[in-house]
Order: structure tokens, then sequence, then C-alpha cells
């Protein structure tokens, strides 16, 4: 299983032989038709000079693939957590798999760093297909998205990340694409226009997204599986930090697993990220000795990390809300001014993880930091909430 990052503008066309494509994935009325051929032609970008030289200079010096890379799980065995998730796959590839065909189009949808990602690259290689990656600003032309479809390789995975973000151009050109497997190409223009459609190879698209709601209908339901992703566990992030350690060759006991995933608020990306800080001050200032409890914890209070996950913005906003307004309610806006931070960030960064451990409350006065907050900032006059 090869797995190709893809860049539309610059080096898709190198992936489209026009032999193939006028050989096989288009009708025969359409092969001997020029001008169908030069509408083909004009969908695939051209790299500039300075594309081409880098990709030159990479051919020619190859660089090993990096840590983080390796980090990701290989097969579904190894990819720890959403459980249901694996078993509903595991049953769609080993069916796709006896009728030899392609798998159907999958939906990942839920917060950032839970693994969408990880788990289209396991499903391509448990497939044995390719996987070529993109983002959805990337493909802000048609030509774009019609390279890469007309490249795929019966079976391929397109995989599309925050797809909510397509542009209504591109994204009209895919609902032909998964529906049919067809490309529909406009020739001329004005009353000598005329359409032609080069047929295409049958693939996987995989899209995934932080934020499903903003999908278009007609997008969100040509998806065969919409799956939503949930937060980890805290013994899943255990294993998660253990398994990641043992990769970065990083010696780690199970109280100092448990110490990182407790700080990792449900999120793989997190643990893993909180994990290589650790291992930095292990490395620094216990003389590289075996991470334990009080290490990662000594490690995690350096970077401003509590045991709650709450870093020292997260704690400001919580105090502010007790200390200035009596634990609230207080406006998003009065907030904002108070912190110095922004309202849109406050909003869409920091709340969103204290609503999810219950230390905002959002009422239609605002904001009220809940008794649980304040116990663990260690206030225990609570008569604000009361009042």
């Amino acid at each position: 299983m090869a797995i190709i990052s893809s860049k539309p503008t610059s080096d898709s066309h190198k992936d489209i032989p026009k032999k193939e494509i006028s050989k096989k994935d288009t009708p025969k009325k359409d092969t001997t038709s020029p001008k169908a051929q030069q509408s083909l032609d004009l969908l695939q970008a051209e790299a500039n000079p300075e594309e081409k030289l880098e990709d030159k200079s990479a051919k020619d010096n190859p660089t090993p693939a990096s840590i983080d890379i390796n980090i990701r799980p290989k097969n579904l065995e190894d990819y720890i957590g959403q459980k249901d998730l694996k078993e509903l796959l595991n049953i769609a590839i080993a069916a796709a798999k006896s009728r030899t065909s392609a798998l159907d189009h999958l939906l990942l949808y839920g917060p950032p760093g839970l693994g969408k990602t990880s788990l289209a690259l396991i499903i391509a290689q448990e497939m044995g297909v390719q996987c070529k990656i993109t983002s959805a600003p990337a493909l802000e032309r048609p030509r774009d998205v019609a390279g890469l479809l007309v490249s795929l390789q019966p079976g391929d995975i397109l995989f599309i990340d925050e797809i909510h973000r397509l542009p209504s151009v591109t994204e009209e050109i895919l609902y032909p694409a998964m529906e049919d497997y067809r490309l529909d190409i406009t020739i001329g223009k004005g009353q000598g226009a005329r359409i032609r459609s080069v047929q295409l190879n049958k693939f996987t698209l995989i899209g995934a997204t932080t934020r499903i709601g903003a999908l278009s209908s007609p997008l969100r339901d040509r998806f065969g599986f919409v799956q939503h992703f949930r937060f980890y566990e805290q013994d899943e992030l255990t294993q998660i930090v253990s398994r990641s350690a043992k990769i970065l060759d990083t010696p780690i006991d199970d109280d100092g697993a448990i110490a990182i995933a407790l700080r990792s608020r449900g999120t793989p990306r997190i643990a893993n990220r909180l994990l290589k800080r650790v291992r930095d001050y292990a490395e620094v200032k216990a003389k590289g000795q075996l991470i334990t409890s009080a290490i990662a914890e000594s490690a995690l209070e350096l970077f401003n990390v509590d045991p709650k996950g709450l870093d020292w913005i997260d704690r400001k906003l919580l105090t502010v809300l007790i200390e200035n307004f009596n634990g609230g309610p207080a406006g998003l806006d009065t907030l904002a001014a108070a912190t110095g931070e922004d309202a849109h960030t406050i909003e869409e960064v920091y709340e969103p993880y204290l609503l999810q451990i219950g230390y905002i409350n959002r009422t239609p006065r605002g904001r009220v930091a809940t008794a649980a907050a304040w116990k663990h900032l260690g206030y225990s006059a609570i008569a604000g909430l009361l009042s």
C-alpha cells in the first residue's frame, strides 16, 4: 500500500498517462475526439519550475519516514479505541474483498486528533490499495479534483480532510463521481457547449470533518457509511501512550503512562504530544531515567498542564469567572475583555473542553462556573453559585 500525499495544483498530472485515459477510462465515442482529449489536458494542472525542481530534488534525495508517521498504527488490530467502528469496518472490508469490489464511501466526523487520518490509511492497508491524501482547501478549482479522480486505479482510496470546506463547484463534480463513477466535462462555451463523460475506475472516497453540520445534504447523503469518532477512555489512552513510548524507544512504566493519559483530554494526538514533552524533560532533567509518575507529573507541571488537562489559559478563564464575577453569569464579550482573549477563541477553543468536563455552564444570561470548577481551583466558598 502506497500513501500518496497529493498536491493537485503541482504534480497530479504526472499520475495520468494519456493513453490509459483514452483507451481504458473513456467511452469509445470520446476516444477519437481531439476536443475531449484537449479538455482532459486542461483539467490537469502544470507544475511551475520551482515545484518541478522540488520534485526532482525529492526523488534524488529521498528522506526517511519521520518518527511521527511511524507512531501511526498500520492495521486495525493495532488501532486502539473506537471498538464499534472497528467492528463495522472489519465486516465491510471483508465483504468488499470477497466481492473484489471497492469499499463504499465513508464519512468520518468528530473532534480533531482522534485518528480519522490514521484510520483512512489503515483501511487502504487492509484493502491493499493506494491512498491519495489531500485537503478540501487545496481543491480550489474543478481541475484539481478532476486530476485526482482520473488518476485513481480500481479500488484506490481518495482521502479528503476537512471535507466541509470544499468549494461548491468542486463539490458538485464529486456527485456523479461518487454515485456513477463518472466525470462530466464541459467542452466549449455558449450555444456550442457540449458535455462529455469520462468513466472513472471504482474508488472509495473517505471524507473527514470536524463539522458535519457544515456539509451539504447532497454530499452527506452520498456516503454509504457515516461514522462518529468519540473521545477516548483513560485505559485506551494509557495503551496508546505505552505503545508510542515503545516506538519512540522511551522507557516508561504504567504509572507514568497513566499520568500522561489523565492529562490528554481524551485525545490521542494530545497524549502523543505530551509524551514527547515528558520524554524531553526526562532526557535532560532526569538523565534519561525511566519515566515514572513523579517524573511525568513534574514535567507536565513545568508545562502548566494540571491533572485534569487544563493549561494556564483554561485556569485563567475559570479564575476570572470566579473571582471577578463571583462564578457568573458573565457574557462572552465580558469574559474576553477581562481575560484579554478573543471572544471567538474562547468559544471555539477553550469552552468546549470545559463544557465537556462540567466546569462551565452556558445560560441565557452568560457563562457560569460550576461547583466542580470551584473545587478544582481550590475555592471552598461557592456561595456565588447559589446567589
